[in-house]
């Protein structure tokens, strides 16, 4: 293959994820052979050594289980990778991803010591994840409610909690919402993120193989949720892409779950997990 394949912009760990979270989980699978997880990311341009690799990575830390039959390796999903997918699917099939009720904020002040770096840049990952953009020194602002204690819980940073103080917020008359929308996030570069998913997904598909299909799909959709956590439409003019965004996924979803369902029935019966 010449350059980059299609999931290049994507770990080959976060397109696994995105895989057994749109076909695997709940699915009622036999244990997944490993052909069948590295055909999907060949079909994405990830090597098979990459490949390898990043499923003994994911053994390692808890994610998947690895079992044998004869020369085949299997691989079925942990209680913690099933509760990592479930967490991320109440975003990800939200009808109204990008909605908040009006004016409902969460303001966040954290203090982490100078001593503790490694903490910090922890910290502000988990909140960047969680949707929080950075308004002033040290005070940052995320569109509705957010579970503060769950996301740094999530992220295994418990002990920062103490850190850190949240409350919920409503602007006072005469906040100019727009302005500070602004400021705590790049909002030209998240418009940009919106038109290039609606380019990339509202023709054909960018990648051949239906299951590769619907895992860049799901990889490609993550990533602009990453990217805009719900800033408010009415701040953003009238013809803020979010919207357009969302049908572009539903419809696309819909489509390709058919067939990617079917490939990975074939897949699983060539392999005789299933009759």
């Amino acid at each position: 293959m010449d350059g980059p394949g299609p999931g290049a912009a994507h770990r080959p760990q976060a397109l696994l994820l995105n895989f057994l979270g749109s076909q695997v989980l709940d699915a009622d699978l036999p244990p997944l052979p490993s052909s069948t997880l590295l055909d999907v990311l060949a079909d994405l341009g990830v090597a098979e050594a990459a490949g390898r690799a990043t499923l003994q990575r994911m053994v390692q830390r808890g994610l998947l289980a690895r079992g044998q039959v004869g020369r085949t390796a299997e691989y079925s999903l942990t209680p913690r990778i099933e509760a990592v997918l479930r967490r991320a699917d109440r975003r990800v099939s939200s009808p109204t991803p990008f909605e908040h009720p009006p004016g409902e904020w969460t303001l966040l002040s954290y203090s982490v010591p100078e001593t503790q770096r490694v903490l910090r840049h922890r910290v502000r990952g988990a909140l960047a994840w969680a949707g929080f953009g950075g308004l002033r020194d040290g005070l940052w602002i995320a569109p509705g409610t957010v579970d503060v204690a769950a996301v740094l819980g999530d992220r295994g940073l418990a002990e920062a909690t103490g850190l850190a103080d949240a409350f919920g917020a409503r602007p006072l008359p005469g906040t100019d919402v727009d302005g500070m929308v602004r400021r705590a996030w790049d909002v030209p570069a998240v418009r940009a993120a919106h038109l290039r998913f609606t380019e990339t997904w509202g023709g054909p598909p960018p990648v051949a193989g239906s299951m590769a299909q619907l895992t860049l799909l799901g990889a490609d959709w993550l990533d602009l949720l990453q990217a805009d956590p719900g800033l408010p439409a009415q701040n953003l003019g009238p013809d803020w892409p979010a919207a357009a965004s969302a049908a572009t996924y539903r419809r696309a979803r819909t489509a390709l779950e058919p067939a990617a369902r079917a490939a990975l029935e074939r897949s699983l019966r060539a392999t005789g997990r299933v009759a």
